[in-house]
Parts: C-alpha cells; structure tokens; sequence
C-alpha cells in the first residue's frame, strides 16, 4: 500500500559541515578564475636639493627627458637635465613648498596644456589654468607643448598679406601671413603698443590671436587685457601670462604652450597671429635654471644651446600645406635691446631666425615720431611678396624720400643757406616723416594707409605745419570712410589724389615757415 507524500519521511537536511565546504570550493573556484593582477612598479625619488625654481632629485633612474614629475607637496616639474645619479628638474611651482627629502612621483607623461575653442576669450597661464576667475578652461584636449616643427615639404608659399594697420610697416615692412617678424628695439619705444596695434586691426579679419606674456609685471598686463577688450578683439584672443614674480620655469614654458595652443587652430585651417612678450626675457628665465642646475655658462653666461631653444619655437610657424590643414601662424617675437646695441647676443641669435626685423629707433622716440619705427634699419625678407601691389607702388618712393630727407636734414644743421629746390625737398621730406605719424590704438584700414601716403609723396601735406598736418591727415581719412561707405572700391593713385585734393580744399589754418 502506497504513503500518502505528506506522510513520506523528510529528506535528511544536508549537514553544515558539507556546506561550508561547499561554499569553501565556490570561492576557491572564483579565485581561482580571477587572472593574477599585473604588478605596478612605482618609482619614488628624493630631493635632494632646492634652488630658485629647480630642484634636485635621485631614485628616478627610468625617468625620461621632459617628463612631467609631481612631488609630494602638489608641485609639479619638467625633467631638465638627465644624469646617470640626478635629476635636473624645473619646478612650474613655487619653490618654497618643496622640501629637502620629500618624495617624488613619476607621471610617465610630458608636459602637456589645455587647447581648442574653449580658450578663446580667456586669460590662462603656462599650464592652461584659468587667472580671469571666469571658472574652469572647459578644453577639448591637452597637447604636448614641445612637438617637431613641419617639415619644408610640409610647408607653403608665404602669399596672403597680414595687415597691421600701421602706415610705416605695411607699406615699408609688410608682415605675410606665416611670417616671423621680430619687433626690436630698447625699452620704452614702443615694441608692445606695435603688437597690440596689429591685434587690434585684426576686427576686420578672422584672425585667431594669442599674446603671450612672459616676466611681464601684472599692470601692464592688465593694460593690454584692456586694450583687447576695449577693442572687441578679446573674444577672438588668447591671454597665455606667466608673470615676473612667478617661478621661472613657467616662464620658461609659456611660449611652447602658446605655441601649441596656436598649432591646434592651425591644424584646422585658421589663421594665427602669435605674440611672444618678450624673448629677453624668456632667455634670462632659462639662463637663471640653467646656471642653477650647473651648466656650463658661455656668452653673457648664456648656455649654449639658447640658440635652439629659441629656434624650435620659432620652426613650428610658418604657413602650413593642406596636408597639415593647410593654416598658418605668424610669430611676432619681441626682444629688448640695450643701448640700441643689435648685436648683442640674444637679438643676433632671433635676428637670425626670424624673416626680418622691425627696428624702433630711441631716437625717433626723441623726436616725438611714433611709432617709432627706423625704415632703415628694418626689413621684412618674405612679406614684400604678399603685399599689396599698391601699397608695393607707394613704398619705393617712401623710402627713398626719406633717405635722402635725411641726409639734406643733416646738412642743413650747419646753417648753410639753402636754395629753393632744397628747401622744397626738405619740406617734402618732413611731410613724410610727420604723415607715418601714428596714435597710439588707431590701426588704419589698406586705404586710409593708401590715401594718406599718396598725398604726403605727391605732396599735397608740404605746406601744412605739425599741428595742421594732424587735421589735414584726418579729413583725408574720413573722406576715404565716406567714400567706402558708399560701397565704392578700393581706389587707385589717381583716384585717391583727387579725393585727397578735394579733403583739403579749404586753405591750411597754419602754413609752414618760408
């Protein structure tokens, strides 16, 4: 007879001693499963010495040459100098919070900034932290800031005119977009007012541009942030500074990440005008590690290889092919001169590397002629091929009027009598000099350049004194406005000498002496 199921005897419960050791082969079993994580080898290094903005580390024996270090304090540096027991690191943060014996850390990574549209529009330092307090740089990546310049084969043809606004450069010493351009003269003559100038005129294109300061003191600074903004080109600018009283490495790194900021723009077929303020100063900030980390001093006590440390940043300009986008970074290195000595060291070397100078002479500062750019001492080797074949007619005869004003100004301090013929040149001459007169923040457009330069050559400023000058200038300019606002074309020399003419119709209410 068959139970009943409810009625059948209970299954015997396991015992707990089988599932423990059931449980035990499970876990065994997933251990066993799990692959045997890879083991990480962690270098620590130990300062053991601290300068003004380096530091020196041993333990580091794999570390890499431009490697990023962090140590233990939050400070962050650049391996500078690779010894078989040392390290030469610069430090890209205050000294003061490094310690002798604290630890060091390994990145495996190189110095790297923050680049892309983000940018525009703000005030970073060298490492692409914000300094405008308008939050955090939200980039599109991070770039290394030293990379291999392009190649010749990777390069253009410098074809495309970039217009600085300034009467005396763009007809005298025209800048091609790809150009490298150095501005250079003795402190106190105008080299940066040059450079925001050209900024500022870059309204009228689509220009992307950077102003790097290095050593520069915060006010001055501040004073060129205010330019920018007030002339509406700030949004379209980078601000990379690295101040005179910040640790010399991030002066040091300031231009190569302002570089690489510029290259990413480039890269996409923009357009870059890039400002370096000013490579003296750079070169003292590398010569200050340099001779702390014990090089070999040599000229001035200048390492040797200053020459390249500025040449693989001025390599990486230039006018680029399709194949790297097809876009082009003009450099404008500022450099200060002492004593207008151009062959000292440092301006020999950049006046080497770069395409041409723009010399501004103390002594036309002297005279009140601004800006004071010396046409005689100045050249541009590329951008002559890109200007415009207008402002190519007008320069020829500038700079030969000049010339020989010059030469007659230097006779006729001897009070010798003059004829007439002489007098005339004379007056020709200084209606020339006074017509490249230039106020400070007042870029002009190809033709109010063109149309005050014709009259002055062709004469038609001769009899006008320095105060009447300056209004006759003006009315020439706001009769070329009036005449473009119609919708009229750039005029050629004949034209623009009959709308010259009739601007000054009305008689000069001061005429010259004699």
């Amino acid at each position: 007879m068959a139970v009943p199921p409810e009625q059948a005897a209970p299954a015997p419960a396991p015992a707990a001693g089988d599932a423990a050791a059931q449980r035990f082969a499970q876990w065994r079993q997933r251990l066993l499963a799990t692959p045997t994580p890879t083991p990480v080898l962690t270098e620590i290094g130990t300062v053991t010495e601290v300068g003004d903005g380096i530091a020196i580390v041993r333990g580091l024996a794999r570390a890499l040459a431009d490697e990023l270090l962090v140590f233990a304090s939050g400070v962050q540096g650049q391996v500078l100098d690779l010894e078989a027991d040392r390290l030469g690191v610069v430090l890209l943060g205050p000294a003061d919070a490094v310690r002798l014996g604290e630890q060091v850390f390994r990145t495996q990574k190189v110095l790297a900034t923050p680049v892309g549209e983000a940018l525009l529009g703000r005030v970073v330092d060298a490492l692409g932290r914000p300094l405008d307090g308008k939050g955090p740089v939200n980039a599109s990546a991070r770039h290394a800031v030293e990379a291999r310049a392009p190649m010749i084969i990777e390069r253009e043809l410098v074809s495309r005119p970039l217009a600085t606004g300034i009467k005396a450069v763009d007809a005298a010493i025209p800048v091609g977009l790809g150009q490298r351009q150095l501005i250079i003269g003795d402190r106190q003559t105008g080299k940066t007012s040059l450079a925001i100038d050209t900024m500022l005129n870059q309204t009228r294109s689509q220009l992307v541009c950077i102003y790097c300061a290095i050593g520069q003191r915060g006010d001055a600074v501040a004073r060129v942030i205010e330019a920018l903004t007030t002339g509406g080109v700030l949004e379209r600018s980078i601000v990379v500074h690295s101040g005179d009283d910040e640790a010399p490495g991030l002066s040091y790194v300031a231009p190569y990440a302002a570089m690489t900021m510029a290259e990413y723009f480039a890269a996409q077929g923009r357009d870059v005008l890039l400002v370096f303020d000013d490579l003296t100063h750079h070169a003292r900030a590398y010569r200050t590690l340099s001779l702390l980390l014990r090089r070999p001093p040599g000229r001035e006590a200048f390492p040797g290889d200053i020459f390249y440390v500025h040449a693989r940043l001025l390599e990486r300009a230039g006018q680029f092919a399709a194949s790297l986008g097809g876009g082009s970074i003009t450099a404008l290195p500022v450099v200060e001169t002492e004593a207008e000595n151009l062959s000292a060291y440092i301006p020999t070397n950049l006046i080497s590397i770069t395409d041409g100078q723009i010399y501004l002479s103390p002594q036309l500062v002297r005279k009140n002629q601004f800006p004071a750019v010396d046409l005689g001492l100045s050249v541009s080797r590329v951008g002559g091929k890109a200007q415009d074949r207008r402002l190519r007619a007008v320069s020829g005869n500038l700079r030969v009027t000049l010339a020989q004003f010059e030469e007659l100004e230097d006779f006729a301090r001897f009070g010798t009598r003059l004829d007439d013929s002489v007098r005339a040149r004379l007056a020709r001459g200084s209606a020339v000099r006074q017509a490249l007169r230039q106020a400070e923040r007042d870029p002009m457009p190809t033709a109010e350049q063109l149309a005050v330069l014709t009259a002055a050559i062709e004469g038609l400023f001769d009899a006008y004194d320095e105060q009447a000058l300056e209004q006759a200038m003006a009315r020439v300019r706001a009769a070329v406005r009036a005449q473009q606002a119609q919708g009229g074309d750039l005029p050629d020399k004949d034209a623009l000498l009959v709308l010259a003419r009739q601007a000054l119709a009305e008689p000069p209410a001061h005429h010259r002496d004699g």
